[in-house]
C-alpha cells in the first residue's frame, strides 16, 4: 500500500513538473508563478520553501527554454544584456527580502502580484 501511495505521488510531481515546464517553454516565462501554488497546494510545502524552491526550478528550466529560443534566433541579444543587469539585480533584492519577510506578507504579496498579471492580461 505505502509503495502505491509512493508511485501515485511521483506521477503527480511528474505531472506538475511537466505542466510548469510547458508554461514556462511555451510563455517564455511564467513557471514559477503556477510552481509556487502547486508546490504549496500538491506537496505541502510551506510558503518561503516554495518559493525559494520554485526559483530553484526554473532556473534550469529558463536555461534550457533561452537555448531553445537562441537557437531559432528569437532572442533580442542587445535588450537581453540591459534586462539581465535588471533581472540579477531585481533577483538577488527580492531573493533577500523573502528570507526577511514572514509567510503572510509574502503571500499578500504574491496575490497582489498574480491578479494583477490577470487583470493586466485581460485588457
Amino acid at each position: 500500500m505505502e509503495r502505491k501511495k509512493n508511485v501515485k505521488k511521483w506521477l503527480i510531481v511528474i505531472s506538475a513538473g511537466m505542466l510548469i515546464g510547458f508554461v514556462n517553454g511555451f510563455f517564455g516565462g511564467g513557471g514559477g508563478m503556477i510552481s509556487v501554488p502547486l508546490l504549496e497546494k500538491v506537496l505541502k510545502i510551506d510558503n518561503k520553501k516554495s518559493h525559494a524552491t520554485a526559483m530553484a526550478v526554473i532556473f534550469p528550466l529558463s536555461i534550457v527554454s533561452a537555448i531553445v529560443y537562441g537557437l531559432s534566433t528569437r532572442i533580442d541579444w542587445i535588450n537581453l544584456l540591459y534586462v539581465t543587469i535588471g533581472v540579477t539585480l531585481g533577483g538577488v533584492l527580492g531573493a533577500l527580502l523573502l528570507n526577511k519577510l514572514n509567510n503572510k506578507v509574502i503571500r499578500i504579496i504574491f496575490i497582489i502580484i498574480m491578479l494583477s498579471a490577470g487583470v493586466r492580461m485581460l485588457f
